[in-house]
Protein backbone atom coordinates (compact mmCIF):
# COMPACT_ATOMS: atom_id res chain seq x y z
CA UNK A 1 0.00 0.00 0.00
CA UNK A 2 1.51 3.33 -1.05
CA UNK A 3 2.21 6.34 1.10
CA UNK A 4 -0.79 8.20 -0.30
CA UNK A 5 -3.10 5.42 0.91
CA UNK A 6 -1.74 5.74 4.46
CA UNK A 7 -2.36 9.49 4.34
CA UNK A 8 -5.96 8.88 3.28
CA UNK A 9 -6.50 6.41 6.13
CA UNK A 10 -4.96 8.78 8.67
CA UNK A 11 -7.16 11.59 7.37
CA UNK A 12 -10.27 9.42 7.75
CA UNK A 13 -9.42 8.63 11.36
CA UNK A 14 -8.32 12.06 12.51
CA UNK A 15 -10.61 14.53 10.77
CA UNK A 16 -13.71 13.97 12.95
CA UNK A 17 -11.63 14.29 16.11
CA UNK A 18 -10.39 17.70 14.97
CA UNK A 19 -13.79 18.99 13.86
CA UNK A 20 -16.21 17.59 16.43
CA UNK A 21 -17.03 20.85 18.21
CA UNK A 22 -19.55 23.56 17.23
CA UNK A 23 -22.25 21.34 15.71
CA UNK A 24 -25.88 20.51 16.48
CA UNK A 25 -27.24 16.98 16.80
CA UNK A 26 -29.49 15.06 14.39
CA UNK A 27 -28.89 17.17 11.28
CA UNK A 28 -29.89 15.62 7.91
CA UNK A 29 -31.27 12.58 9.72
CA UNK A 30 -33.05 11.36 6.58
CA UNK A 31 -29.61 10.30 5.34
CA UNK A 32 -29.35 7.86 8.27
CA UNK A 33 -32.48 5.79 7.52
CA UNK A 34 -30.60 3.26 5.41
CA UNK A 35 -30.64 2.18 1.78
CA UNK A 36 -31.43 -1.13 0.14
CA UNK A 37 -33.48 -3.81 1.82
CA UNK A 38 -30.46 -6.03 2.48
CA UNK A 39 -28.88 -3.37 4.69
CA UNK A 40 -32.17 -2.50 6.40
CA UNK A 41 -32.88 -6.17 7.13
CA UNK A 42 -29.39 -6.60 8.61
CA UNK A 43 -29.77 -3.76 11.10
CA UNK A 44 -27.75 -1.30 8.98
CA UNK A 45 -24.60 -3.41 9.42
CA UNK A 46 -23.07 -3.03 5.94
CA UNK A 47 -19.93 -0.92 6.07
CA UNK A 48 -17.54 -3.89 5.92
CA UNK A 49 -19.13 -6.28 3.41
CA UNK A 50 -21.22 -4.19 1.00
CA UNK A 51 -20.07 -4.79 -2.57
CA UNK A 52 -22.96 -3.78 -4.82
CA UNK A 53 -24.43 -0.50 -6.06
CA UNK A 54 -25.79 0.32 -2.58
CA UNK A 55 -22.17 0.81 -1.47
CA UNK A 56 -22.54 4.40 -2.61
CA UNK A 57 -24.66 4.85 0.51
CA UNK A 58 -23.01 2.49 3.01
CA UNK A 59 -19.33 2.66 2.04
CA UNK A 60 -18.27 4.01 -1.36
CA UNK A 61 -15.11 1.86 -1.28
CA UNK A 62 -17.34 -1.22 -1.67
CA UNK A 63 -18.26 -0.21 -5.23
CA UNK A 64 -15.08 -1.94 -6.42
CA UNK A 65 -16.87 -5.24 -5.68
CA UNK A 66 -19.12 -4.63 -8.69
CA UNK A 67 -18.59 -6.96 -11.63
CA UNK A 68 -21.54 -5.75 -13.67
CA UNK A 69 -23.46 -2.55 -14.20
CA UNK A 70 -26.25 -2.72 -11.61
CA UNK A 71 -29.30 -0.62 -10.88
CA UNK A 72 -31.66 -0.88 -7.89
CA UNK A 73 -34.87 0.75 -6.67
CA UNK A 74 -36.40 0.78 -3.20
CA UNK A 75 -39.54 2.28 -1.75
CA UNK A 76 -41.13 2.38 1.70
CA UNK A 77 -44.01 4.06 3.52
CA UNK A 78 -43.55 5.17 7.10
CA UNK A 79 -46.11 6.06 9.77
CA UNK A 80 -49.02 4.41 7.94
CA UNK A 81 -48.24 6.15 4.68
CA UNK A 82 -47.64 9.63 6.08
CA UNK A 83 -43.97 9.56 5.09
CA UNK A 84 -42.62 8.21 1.80
CA UNK A 85 -39.03 7.11 1.34
CA UNK A 86 -37.55 6.40 -2.09
CA UNK A 87 -34.07 5.27 -3.03
CA UNK A 88 -32.37 4.50 -6.34
CA UNK A 89 -28.76 3.60 -7.11
CA UNK A 90 -26.60 2.87 -10.15
CA UNK A 91 -23.17 1.26 -10.02
CA UNK A 92 -20.74 1.09 -12.96
CA UNK A 93 -17.44 -0.82 -12.84
CA UNK A 94 -14.70 0.64 -15.05
CA UNK A 95 -11.05 0.05 -15.91
CA UNK A 96 -11.29 -3.76 -15.75
CA UNK A 97 -13.10 -3.57 -12.39
CA UNK A 98 -10.26 -1.70 -10.70
CA UNK A 99 -12.42 1.40 -10.37
CA UNK A 100 -16.12 2.09 -10.12
CA UNK A 101 -18.57 4.94 -10.35
CA UNK A 102 -21.88 5.26 -8.57
CA UNK A 103 -24.82 7.58 -8.29
CA UNK A 104 -27.51 7.35 -5.61
CA UNK A 105 -30.72 9.29 -5.05
CA UNK A 106 -32.63 9.49 -1.76
CA UNK A 107 -35.89 11.25 -1.01
CA UNK A 108 -38.00 11.41 2.15
CA UNK A 109 -41.23 13.36 1.89
CA UNK A 110 -44.38 14.10 3.85
CA UNK A 111 -47.41 15.36 1.93
CA UNK A 112 -50.71 17.04 2.87
CA UNK A 113 -49.39 18.91 5.92
CA UNK A 114 -52.08 21.37 7.10
CA UNK A 115 -51.08 25.04 7.02
CA UNK A 116 -53.03 26.58 9.90
CA UNK A 117 -51.45 30.04 9.84
CA UNK A 118 -54.76 31.62 8.82
CA UNK A 119 -57.09 29.23 10.64
CA UNK A 120 -57.91 31.78 13.33
CA UNK A 121 -59.23 35.07 11.98
CA UNK A 122 -58.42 38.48 13.52
CA UNK A 123 -61.82 38.52 15.25
CA UNK A 124 -61.11 35.14 16.86
CA UNK A 125 -63.41 33.11 14.59
CA UNK A 126 -62.33 29.84 12.97
CA UNK A 127 -62.26 29.60 9.17
CA UNK A 128 -61.40 26.12 7.94
CA UNK A 129 -61.55 27.31 4.34
CA UNK A 130 -58.23 29.09 4.89
CA UNK A 131 -56.47 25.85 5.84
CA UNK A 132 -54.32 24.72 2.95
CA UNK A 133 -51.86 21.87 2.69
CA UNK A 134 -48.20 21.74 1.72
CA UNK A 135 -45.43 19.16 1.37
CA UNK A 136 -42.02 18.79 2.94
CA UNK A 137 -39.27 16.87 1.16
CA UNK A 138 -35.61 16.03 1.77
CA UNK A 139 -33.58 15.06 -1.29
CA UNK A 140 -29.97 13.96 -1.72
CA UNK A 141 -27.78 12.87 -4.62
CA UNK A 142 -24.57 10.94 -3.89
CA UNK A 143 -21.86 10.90 -6.57
CA UNK A 144 -19.40 8.11 -5.80
CA UNK A 145 -15.96 7.00 -6.94
CA UNK A 146 -14.00 3.93 -5.78
CA UNK A 147 -10.50 2.68 -6.49
CA UNK A 148 -8.67 -0.55 -5.67
CA UNK A 149 -5.28 0.21 -4.12
CA UNK A 150 -4.14 -3.33 -3.34
CA UNK A 151 -4.94 -6.73 -4.81
CA UNK A 152 -3.47 -10.01 -3.56
CA UNK A 153 -4.58 -13.52 -2.63
CA UNK A 154 -4.54 -12.68 1.07
CA UNK A 155 -5.97 -9.15 1.10
CA UNK A 156 -7.68 -6.58 -1.13
CA UNK A 157 -8.02 -2.91 -0.23
CA UNK A 158 -10.18 -0.20 -1.78
CA UNK A 159 -10.90 3.44 -1.08
CA UNK A 160 -13.93 5.45 -2.09
CA UNK A 161 -15.42 8.93 -1.91
CA UNK A 162 -18.87 10.51 -2.04
CA UNK A 163 -19.86 14.03 -3.01
CA UNK A 164 -23.28 14.74 -1.48
CA UNK A 165 -25.66 17.31 -2.90
CA UNK A 166 -28.68 18.00 -0.69
CA UNK A 167 -31.88 19.88 -1.42
CA UNK A 168 -34.58 20.31 1.23
CA UNK A 169 -37.85 22.17 0.97
CA UNK A 170 -40.77 22.95 3.25
CA UNK A 171 -43.67 23.96 1.05
CA UNK A 172 -43.21 27.47 -0.29
CA UNK A 173 -41.92 28.66 3.09
CA UNK A 174 -38.29 27.56 2.97
CA UNK A 175 -35.68 25.64 1.04
CA UNK A 176 -32.04 24.71 1.55
CA UNK A 177 -29.07 23.59 -0.50
CA UNK A 178 -26.28 21.57 1.06
CA UNK A 179 -23.02 19.88 0.20
CA UNK A 180 -20.75 17.35 1.90
CA UNK A 181 -18.08 14.70 1.35
CA UNK A 182 -17.70 11.13 2.65
CA UNK A 183 -14.59 8.95 2.47
CA UNK A 184 -14.41 5.18 2.95
CA UNK A 185 -11.95 2.32 3.17
CA UNK A 186 -12.66 -1.39 2.76
CA UNK A 187 -10.40 -4.42 3.08
CA UNK A 188 -11.23 -8.10 2.74
CA UNK A 189 -9.70 -11.55 2.50
CA UNK A 190 -11.13 -14.95 1.67
CA UNK A 191 -13.63 -14.94 4.54
CA UNK A 192 -13.20 -11.67 6.47
CA UNK A 193 -14.22 -8.11 5.70
CA UNK A 194 -13.41 -4.79 7.36
CA UNK A 195 -14.54 -1.27 6.58
CA UNK A 196 -14.56 2.30 7.82
CA UNK A 197 -16.35 5.40 6.58
CA UNK A 198 -15.91 9.01 7.62
CA UNK A 199 -19.23 10.70 6.93
CA UNK A 200 -19.53 14.45 6.43
CA UNK A 201 -15.76 14.55 6.44
CA UNK A 202 -15.43 18.27 5.77
CA UNK A 203 -18.70 19.13 7.57
CA UNK A 204 -21.96 19.02 5.63
CA UNK A 205 -23.94 22.24 5.59
CA UNK A 206 -27.47 23.24 4.66
CA UNK A 207 -27.95 26.91 3.76
CA UNK A 208 -31.59 27.75 4.42
CA UNK A 209 -33.55 30.54 2.73
CA UNK A 210 -37.06 31.53 3.87
CA UNK A 211 -39.86 32.93 1.71
CA UNK A 212 -42.69 34.15 3.94
CA UNK A 213 -45.23 36.55 2.51
CA UNK A 214 -46.07 39.79 4.30
CA UNK A 215 -49.35 38.30 5.51
CA UNK A 216 -47.58 35.22 6.87
CA UNK A 217 -44.99 37.40 8.62
CA UNK A 218 -47.75 39.39 10.24
CA UNK A 219 -49.37 36.25 11.65
CA UNK A 220 -46.01 34.99 12.94
CA UNK A 221 -45.34 38.37 14.58
CA UNK A 222 -48.76 38.57 16.24
CA UNK A 223 -48.36 35.02 17.63
CA UNK A 224 -44.90 35.75 19.09
CA UNK A 225 -43.07 33.50 16.61
CA UNK A 226 -39.66 34.34 15.23
CA UNK A 227 -39.45 35.32 11.58
CA UNK A 228 -36.33 33.64 10.19
CA UNK A 229 -34.44 35.16 7.27
CA UNK A 230 -31.45 32.92 6.59
CA UNK A 231 -29.68 30.20 8.53
CA UNK A 232 -27.00 27.55 8.12
CA UNK A 233 -27.36 24.03 9.51
CA UNK A 234 -24.15 22.05 10.09
CA UNK A 235 -23.74 18.28 10.24
CA UNK A 236 -20.78 17.13 12.29
CA UNK A 237 -18.39 14.45 11.00
CA UNK A 238 -18.96 10.89 12.19
CA UNK A 239 -17.29 7.51 11.73
CA UNK A 240 -18.78 4.09 10.97
CA UNK A 241 -16.41 1.16 11.51
CA UNK A 242 -17.20 -2.54 11.20
CA UNK A 243 -16.17 -6.08 10.43
CA UNK A 244 -17.77 -9.20 8.96
CA UNK A 245 -16.95 -12.89 8.69
CA UNK A 246 -18.24 -15.58 6.31
CA UNK A 247 -18.84 -19.16 7.51
CA UNK A 248 -19.21 -21.98 5.01
CA UNK A 249 -21.85 -24.44 6.24
CA UNK A 250 -21.79 -26.83 3.27
CA UNK A 251 -21.49 -26.71 -0.51
CA UNK A 252 -24.78 -24.90 -0.93
CA UNK A 253 -25.09 -22.72 2.17
CA UNK A 254 -23.03 -20.07 3.93
CA UNK A 255 -23.66 -17.58 6.74
CA UNK A 256 -22.25 -14.07 7.06
CA UNK A 257 -22.24 -12.14 10.33
CA UNK A 258 -21.44 -8.45 10.58
CA UNK A 259 -21.17 -5.82 13.30
CA UNK A 260 -20.52 -2.10 12.95
CA UNK A 261 -20.38 0.92 15.21
CA UNK A 262 -21.49 4.45 14.45
CA UNK A 263 -19.27 6.92 16.30
CA UNK A 264 -20.68 10.45 16.55
CA UNK A 265 -18.98 13.59 17.84
CA UNK A 266 -21.88 16.05 18.16
CA UNK A 267 -22.74 15.62 21.83
CA UNK A 268 -24.41 13.19 24.20
CA UNK A 269 -26.86 10.77 22.57
CA UNK A 270 -29.08 7.98 23.88
CA UNK A 271 -26.79 5.15 22.75
CA UNK A 272 -24.99 2.15 24.28
CA UNK A 273 -21.91 4.28 24.98
CA UNK A 274 -22.79 7.93 25.48
CA UNK A 275 -20.29 10.60 26.42
CA UNK A 276 -20.45 14.36 26.52
CA UNK A 277 -18.61 14.47 23.20
CA UNK A 278 -18.45 10.97 21.71
CA UNK A 279 -21.29 8.43 21.43
CA UNK A 280 -21.19 4.87 20.11
CA UNK A 281 -24.16 3.14 18.45
CA UNK A 282 -23.82 -0.56 17.41
CA UNK A 283 -25.44 -2.41 14.50
CA UNK A 284 -25.57 -6.21 14.23
CA UNK A 285 -26.67 -8.26 11.22
CA UNK A 286 -26.60 -11.80 9.82
CA UNK A 287 -27.35 -13.29 6.41
CA UNK A 288 -27.82 -16.91 5.29
CA UNK A 289 -27.00 -17.50 1.62
CA UNK A 290 -28.38 -20.59 -0.15
CA UNK A 291 -26.76 -21.26 -3.53
CA UNK A 292 -26.43 -17.50 -4.03
CA UNK A 293 -30.12 -17.60 -5.01
CA UNK A 294 -32.11 -17.38 -1.78
CA UNK A 295 -31.21 -15.18 1.21
CA UNK A 296 -32.54 -14.85 4.75
CA UNK A 297 -31.49 -11.90 6.92
CA UNK A 298 -31.91 -10.45 10.39
CA UNK A 299 -30.52 -7.57 12.39
CA UNK A 300 -30.68 -5.40 15.48
CA UNK A 301 -29.88 -1.70 15.78
CA UNK A 302 -30.87 1.51 17.56
CA UNK A 303 -30.12 0.39 21.13
CA UNK A 304 -31.54 2.93 23.59
CA UNK A 305 -32.48 3.30 27.21
CA UNK A 306 -36.14 4.09 27.87
CA UNK A 307 -38.52 4.28 30.79
CA UNK A 308 -40.04 0.91 31.64
CA UNK A 309 -43.71 0.35 30.83
CA UNK A 310 -45.86 0.57 33.91
CA UNK A 311 -43.29 2.54 35.91
CA UNK A 312 -45.46 5.35 37.23
CA UNK A 313 -42.51 6.95 39.04
CA UNK A 314 -40.45 7.25 35.83
CA UNK A 315 -37.35 5.88 37.55
CA UNK A 316 -36.78 2.43 36.05
CA UNK A 317 -34.96 2.34 32.72
CA UNK A 318 -34.66 -0.62 30.37
CA UNK A 319 -32.76 -1.28 27.16
CA UNK A 320 -34.80 -1.32 23.96
CA UNK A 321 -33.70 -2.01 20.40
CA UNK A 322 -34.91 -1.96 16.80
CA UNK A 323 -35.21 -5.44 15.21
CA UNK A 324 -35.47 -6.26 11.53
CA UNK A 325 -35.95 -9.29 9.29
CA UNK A 326 -35.73 -9.87 5.57
CA UNK A 327 -35.43 -12.25 2.67
CA UNK A 328 -34.50 -12.12 -0.98
CA UNK A 329 -34.03 -14.18 -4.08
CA UNK A 330 -32.21 -13.79 -7.37
CA UNK A 331 -33.38 -15.11 -10.73
CA UNK A 332 -31.05 -14.44 -13.62
CA UNK A 333 -30.41 -10.73 -13.87
CA UNK A 334 -33.12 -9.67 -11.43
CA UNK A 335 -32.98 -9.71 -7.63
CA UNK A 336 -35.95 -9.06 -5.35
CA UNK A 337 -35.45 -8.27 -1.67
CA UNK A 338 -37.83 -7.64 1.21
CA UNK A 339 -37.29 -6.18 4.68
CA UNK A 340 -39.58 -5.94 7.70
CA UNK A 341 -38.24 -3.18 9.92
CA UNK A 342 -39.25 -1.34 13.05
CA UNK A 343 -38.97 2.43 13.35
CA UNK A 344 -38.92 2.49 17.13
CA UNK A 345 -38.18 -0.62 19.22
CA UNK A 346 -39.21 -4.19 19.83
CA UNK A 347 -42.27 -3.21 21.90
CA UNK A 348 -43.63 -0.49 19.62
CA UNK A 349 -45.57 -1.71 16.56
CA UNK A 350 -44.24 0.88 14.08
CA UNK A 351 -43.26 -1.73 11.53
CA UNK A 352 -42.64 -0.97 7.87
CA UNK A 353 -42.55 -3.25 4.83
CA UNK A 354 -39.75 -2.40 2.40
CA UNK A 355 -39.29 -3.86 -1.08
CA UNK A 356 -36.43 -3.38 -3.52
CA UNK A 357 -35.59 -4.55 -7.03
CA UNK A 358 -32.15 -4.91 -8.56
CA UNK A 359 -31.45 -5.16 -12.28
CA UNK A 360 -28.12 -6.38 -13.55
CA UNK A 361 -26.64 -5.60 -16.97
CA UNK A 362 -23.87 -8.08 -17.60
CA UNK A 363 -20.63 -6.72 -19.01
CA UNK A 364 -18.86 -10.09 -18.86
CA UNK A 365 -19.13 -13.06 -21.14
CA UNK A 366 -21.83 -15.57 -20.31
CA UNK A 367 -20.59 -18.24 -18.00
CA UNK A 368 -17.88 -16.14 -16.39
CA UNK A 369 -17.99 -16.47 -12.65
CA UNK A 370 -18.67 -13.53 -10.37
CA UNK A 371 -17.14 -12.83 -7.02
CA UNK A 372 -18.84 -14.58 -4.10
CA UNK A 373 -21.62 -12.57 -2.53
CA UNK A 374 -22.24 -10.32 -5.55
CA UNK A 375 -25.32 -10.31 -7.77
Amino acid sequence: MGRSAYIIILFIFLSPAVLFAQFSEYSNEFLNIGAGTKGLAMGNAQVASVNDETAGYWNPAGLTGLKDISFSLMGANYFSGIGQYEYAALGIPIDDNKRALGISFLRFSVDDIPNTLFLVQPDGSINYNDVQSFSSADNAVLLSFAQKIKESESMNISVGFNAKIIYREVGSFANAWGFGIDAGLQAYGERWHAGIVAKDLTTTFNAWTFHFTDAQKQVLYLTDNAIPIKSTELTAPSIVIGGAYDIKINRSMSVSAEASFNVTFDGKRNTVISGNTISLDPHIGIEANINNVFFVRGGITNFQQALADGDTLNQKRVWIYQPSLGAGFKIGKVAVDYAFTNLANQSNPLYTNVLSLEFIIRNKKDGENKAPGTY
